[in-house]
């Protein structure tokens, strides 16, 4: 098998310099027009190819960002995801993706994976507390920004949205429909955003003097984990149903609707007015379109690559400059609260 062509093969096939060689394929403005025709020649006819992976090991660095998210089959972390690599890409830079599933054992194992592949930085929608490593990963030279969870901004970047707000607007709008036995379904209370939504919600409710607020469980943030919550509501008797229910995304929305179509006792918004949160597409195409409270999923992750930028530019020498990014969540009115 023949060796492929090297840089110093291009260099001696062109008549040029190595650093002529370097300078055309990493700073082309460098370069006349005619020197660098001769070198693009030379790197046509030996079929040069550029070994990326081993110049970018040898300067500590790839041109990669690493991104953890909780859960890549809910749509919003997908349109997350999305935007960042549109954003990376316009940067000459790749994403990684791991998909924690809430799981901190398999976040840990992605923190680990992607310093093994020397990214550039982090960002992460973390499970719990990872401060520790987090603090070890910028000690070797990784920056991480945190997306969809607010951080100290003297530790670390973040770009998240105002959930306290979020949930106190969802509440509130049942509420002002004249709906006061709320149920809120929210799956564990231990992911933060899940909480602040409840937080929200609570605070809307203590406005309100006959309003009541019940915390119904659910296994996960799913369309299943839903249609399990829809078929316990069906079962109760009149008395006992809630006449507005506040869930925490819009899987468990649909999935609580779902449950009430297939069962075809309980009318939306009629009988329970049912609002989600994140305005996934399916929401609107859904057999009630789905209030819900959006959030600005391209800007989450446009932003998060801006604050990795800012930090990957500030002089090691510099304490890095960390910003905290809030967006204002926004109501979103459809059928299944306020009817055809």
């Amino acid at each position: 098998m023949s060796r492929s062509a090297s840089i110093k093969d291009v260099a001696t096939h062109a008549q040029v310099a190595v650093g002529t060689v370097s300078n055309v394929l990493n700073y082309p403005d460098r370069v006349s027009q005619r020197t660098k025709d001769r070198v693009l020649q030379a790197i046509d006819e030996l079929g040069f190819v550029r070994n990326d992976a081993a110049r970018q090991l040898r300067a500590g660095h790839s041109r990669t960002i690493g991104l953890i998210v909780l859960d890549v089959g809910n749509p919003f972390f997908t349109s997350v995801v999305r935007a960042a690599e549109d954003a990376a890409a316009l940067q000459g830079s790749a994403v990684l993706l791991g998909d924690s599933g809430h799981d901190a054992a398999r976040e840990s194992n992605y923190i680990d994976l992607f310093q093994e592949q020397r990214v550039q930085g982090l960002l992460i929608s973390p499970v719990g507390d990872v401060t520790d490593r987090l603090d070890i990963l910028r000690e070797r030279g990784v920056p991480t920004v945190l997306v969809d969870r607010l951080a100290d901004e003297e530790q670390y970047s973040s770009v998240s949205v105002d959930d306290d707000a979020g949930g106190y607007l969802a509440a509130r709008h049942l509420l002002d429909l004249g709906r006061r036995r709320l149920a809120f379904v929210g799956g564990p209370t231990t992911i933060r955003q899940v909480a602040d939504r409840l937080q929200g919600a609570q605070r809307a409710v203590a406005e309100v003097p006959d309003a009541s607020l019940e915390v119904l469980d659910s296994e996960g943030q799913t369309v299943l984990a839903g249609r399990s919550v829809g078929d316990q509501l069906v079962r109760r008797s009149a008395d006992q149903l809630p006449d507005g229910v506040f869930c925490a995304n819009d899987l468990l929305a649909l999935g609580v609707m779902q449950s009430l179509a297939m069962m075809h006792k309980l009318r939306i918004p009629e009988d329970i007015a049912l609002i989600g949160y994140d305005d996934i597409d399916f929401a609107v195409s859904a057999v009630v379109p789905l209030s819900s409270i959006r959030q600005p999923t391209e800007a989450l992750g446009r932003t998060a690559i801006e604050l990795l930028a800012e930090e990957l530019d500030s002089p090691d020498s510099a304490q890095p400059r960390h910003r905290a990014v809030i967006f204002t969540p926004e109501l979103v009115v459809r059928q299944s609260t306020a009817g055809a």
